[in-house]
């Protein structure tokens, strides 16, 4: 019935998406795989992309190739850019999206490709060959081939579904569970283990009272995720922000006697930073109030999410304390919130390429690592994509560095540390974040993809010709002076020290109070130049010379680590023959099998001196 594919990705969520994208435009023949095709990239959660860390992940895939950023942009309702009163390092972009048209946005993307084929389905085990994943079969009994197989089943594998006392299987609300596939693995010698997510109710947006709420709206200025040129949509819609109150917290208090979470029925752990209500006001029990985000579900829908009310408490209970929230009176439910346990694979078990050390050609993504939220999930399926082809191929492999991407980071921790509870990405894990920001993706990582054929040569020079008309810009202002009788007045209006003599435009631009429209105001050339460059390469330049030296510092730090992230090490190095390691360290480095010096300094139970006995023995 099916000729052999080159590559097989086993579920349709965001990792599936972007793995199954990724493989097939590099030209692999590639099978995805996935149980309802209606539901190709659900947002099964909040309908938005991005936010703090995670908008930097959207643009870093988009800068490789990658089709998230292009589909959040088509289907933005409303675009903000967080964070923006800190420097850019923080900067995060994130938009509300309409969930109906991304879903379709994302299965029209992949309909497109010609190397891509879609089989509604269920995959209930993994063919396995001389070591080698091969192939799958499906619950309809159906074998089909491959060279190599990529695992992307979200929440789906042995799901179960908590709402009060009752529990049923499924991997999405009115959606069944996978079985037989975490059994097998376990069967191979995987190690698995469960975790927890969940999600609140939706409501029906005719019945609430807006008036009671503050008004939320995006950004004047229209930002977006993708450096290509999309077609955004012309307006934004409001979101709105109210409060809970005590009255609503005694009434969830109620129903703490049923909640799986505390009566021990989950055993999964959830994600720390994104907590329940109920969890919230438990941990929280000094604090009288919460933020609730009120947010549509799309352009023409009157469903409602509730973003911070996310439980798994009785529906009753939920309906009981949601109508205490000003706005809520007279709320009605469409479905309740819902929490839900699913297995896992912890990421030990992975190399850096995502695929698996057990079973060559088997490439793991997404929640199955033991991450959350979407932009994490495509991000792994797009470098499992990628290597996957690379693999079956012989071609070099994509391995991201810490101080090159978000995505590096993220895969790193994953790997070399491993994770007990649902990884999610912040600007804080990444110790080179002023290097990471969401401006200059493209100048990071789009060469990179050049090179593995992911983007044209027209982008390339694209990307080439911004980075270029930055540095041309930095260099006029390194050059060129402005009088004090020119400058002064216009740094007296920003209650900024006035200069004595002649200054360098770079210098006056260094000032925190001082913006390169500020120097276009005092001196008309400087306007005259300005306006022959885009948006995008004068805010490149301007945070080149705002932040020039401690650009210096960080790529100075950058460079001394160098040496030991470029010392590879052998992956059938004895770690059992060096007998001055600490025994944890040898336990540690056995299992996770590093591939450089630096990846090794990194790992818990590693310290300082077991990397000095590895640098010697390694000469």
């Amino acid at each position: 019935m099916f000729n052999k594919y080159n590559i097989i990705v086993v579920g349709g969520g965001h990792a599936g998406c972007e793995a199954a994208a990724a493989a097939a435009n590099l030209g692999s023949s590639v099978l995805l795989i996935t149980m309802n095709m209606a539901t190709i990239a659900q947002m099964s959660c909040n309908p938005a992309m991005g936010g703090v860390a995670k908008g930097q992940i959207v643009r870093e895939i988009d800068a490789m190739g990658g089709y998230s950023g292009i589909i959040a942009d088509k289907t933005t309702i409303q675009f903000r850019m967080l964070n923006r009163s800190k420097g850019p390092a923080m900067w995060s972009p994130r938009t509300q999206n309409d969930r109906i048209r991304f879903a379709e946005e994302w299965r029209l993307q992949l309909e497109s490709l010609p190397n891509l084929d879609i089989w509604q389905d269920t995959v209930k085990e993994i063919v396995v060959k001389d070591g080698k994943a091969s192939g799958v079969v499906t619950s309809l009994g159906i074998i089909i081939e491959s060279d190599a197989v990529i695992l992307t089943n979200g929440t789906f594998l042995n799901g179960t579904i908590h709402i009060g006392e009752k529990r049923f299987g499924g991997g999405r609300t009115g959606e069944k569970s996978a079985t037989g596939l975490t059994e097998q693995l376990v069967s191979l010698g995987f190690e698995s283990g469960r975790m927890k997510t969940g999600t609140p109710p939706r409501v029906d947006g005719r019945s609430l009272n807006y008036s009671k709420m503050e008004e939320q709206w995006g950004d004047d200025e229209r930002g977006k995720f993708s450096f290509t040129d999309v077609d955004l949509p012309m307006e934004q819609r409001c979101c709105w922000i109210t409060y809970t109150n005590e009255a609503v917290h005694e009434a969830l208090k109620e129903g703490f006697e049923k909640s799986p979470m505390f009566t021990g029925r989950i055993k999964g752990l959830g994600p720390r930073y994104c907590p329940s209500i109920e969890d919230k006001i438990n941990r929280f029990a000094e604090r009288d109030r919460h933020q609730i985000f009120v947010e549509p579900e799309g352009w023409k829908t009157i469903e409602i999410y509730v973003n911070g009310f996310s439980t798994s408490l009785p529906e009753d209970v939920q309906l009981k304390a949601m109508r205490l929230i000003p706005g809520f009176e007279n709320a009605r439910m469409f479905r309740p919130g819902y929490a839900i346990e699913y297995d896992y694979f912890p990421p030990m078990q992975l190399d850096l390429t995502l695929e698996t050390f057990r079973i060559k050609h088997l490439f793991f993504a997404g929640q199955i690592n033991g991450t959350t939220g979407y932009e994490e999930a495509a991000s792994q399926g797009f470098v499992a994509g990628v290597n996957a082809h690379q693999r079956i191929n012989d071609l070099h492999e994509l391995i991201l560095k810490r101080s090159e991407s978000y995505i590096g980071v993220l895969i790193d921790d994953l790997v070399t540390k491993g994770t007990e509870e649902p990884y999610r990405m912040f600007t804080s894990r990444a110790e080179h974040r002023l290097l990471l920001r969401q401006d200059n993706a493209d100048a990071r990582l789009t060469p990179i993809a050049h090179q593995l054929g992911l983007v044209s040569d027209e982008r390339l020079e694209q990307v080439k010709q911004k980075v270029e008309a930055a540095e041309r810009l930095v260099a006029y202002m390194r050059s060129q002076s402005v009088s004090a009788e020119v400058i002064n007045p216009v740094l007296d209006q920003l209650k900024s020290s006035p200069v004595s003599q002649k200054t360098r435009l770079f210098h006056i631009l260094s000032r925190p109070q001082v913006t390169i429209y500020d120097l276009a105001k005092a001196d008309e050339s400087f306007a005259d130049l300005l306006s022959q460059y885009s948006k995008e390469e004068i805010e490149q330049a301007e945070i080149k010379v705002k932040y020039d030296s401690y650009f210096e510092k960080e790529i100075e730090i950058v460079n001394k680590m160098r040496r030991m992230e470029d010392q590879e090490i052998n992956p059938d190095f004895n770690y059992s023959n060096l007998v001055s390691l600490s025994k944890e360290a040898r336990e540690k480095l056995i299992k996770v099998k590093p591939r450089t010096l630096g990846q090794a300094s990194r790992i818990s139970g590693v310290s300082p001196s077991d990397i000095s006995v590895l640098m010697i023995h390694m000469g």
